[in-house]
């Protein structure tokens, strides 16, 4: 665990575990995606890990129903005694209708929200601190990447991002979204409730056009493990 110059103790942090890793079957029938394991260790952990290590205590993770009692029991194996709180979504919300069961949660803190099928080395400290200088209602964190069409593009304009487009055929960006953002509570002025929604095509888009998005730029390991050859690569990487 990295010792860092500060902590974020007034931060929160929600991990999105809810997906059914559809494109990893036949494995993640039996297995939740995030739980698969990467040198013997699940995914899950680096990120619990990584926000542990700048002081980030509080964590809430949004699963499936059907998967809450393998999330119980990964949480009794590793982290009995850490401020881990497990929220069910009785039906999928997408990458962002779940998040509105969490507001009385969040309160007025800032808050991460990230991906739980990623790995990535990123300085959560130096990303609040550009987040509190901008001030916008989001800040994306952007990892450059040679095939930016198989992910959300954004295309900058100096700190914040001007234009977010979700897979597009031909990207005018080779930056993109690395699953981790930084949110405002004023975030939830922009859910709409608890119903299917995307982050990807249902907020960023809306949020770059009123000059709310920030995008915070970073040079470090990053991969997501959505199919079996990211998979694969993850277990050479960490």
């Amino acid at each position: 665990m990295r010792k860092v110059e500060k902590k974020l103790n007034s931060f929160k942090a929600v991990i999105l575990a809810g997906g059914q890793g559809t494109r990893l079957y036949p494995i993640t029938r039996e297995i939740p995606k995030p739980l698969l394991p990467v040198n013997k260790k699940p995914i899950i952990n680096y990120l619990v890990d990584l926000f542990h290590s700048y002081g980030v205590k509080d964590i809430a993770i949004l699963i499936s129903e059907d998967q809450f009692e393998d999330f119980v029991w990964w949480k009794k194996r590793y982290y009995p005694k850490n401020n881990i709180l497990l929220k069910k979504e009785k039906e999928p919300l997408g990458t962002f209708g779940g998040l509105f069961f969490l507001k009385n949660w969040v309160g007025k803190n800032l808050f991460f929200f990230t991906n739980g099928d990623e790995l990535k080395e990123i300085n959560l400290f130096k990303m609040a601190e550009f987040h509190k200088k901008i001030n916008p209602i989001a800040t994306v964190a952007l990892v450059e990447t040679s095939n930016p069409c198989e992910y959300g593009v954004a295309v900058c304009d100096s700190n914040f991002v001007k234009e977010f487009i979700e897979k597009p055929k031909n990207p005018l960006s080779n930056y993109v979204n690395s699953g981790i953002s930084l949110f405002s509570p004023k975030v939830f002025d922009y859910h709409p409730g608890p119903k299917f929604l995307m982050y990807e095509k249902d907020l960023f888009p809306i949020l770059s056009k009123e000059k709310k998005l920030a995008g915070f730029k970073f040079k470090g390991k990053w991969i997501d493990t959505g199919t079996w050859e990211r998979y694969s690569k993850a277990l050479d990487m960490w």
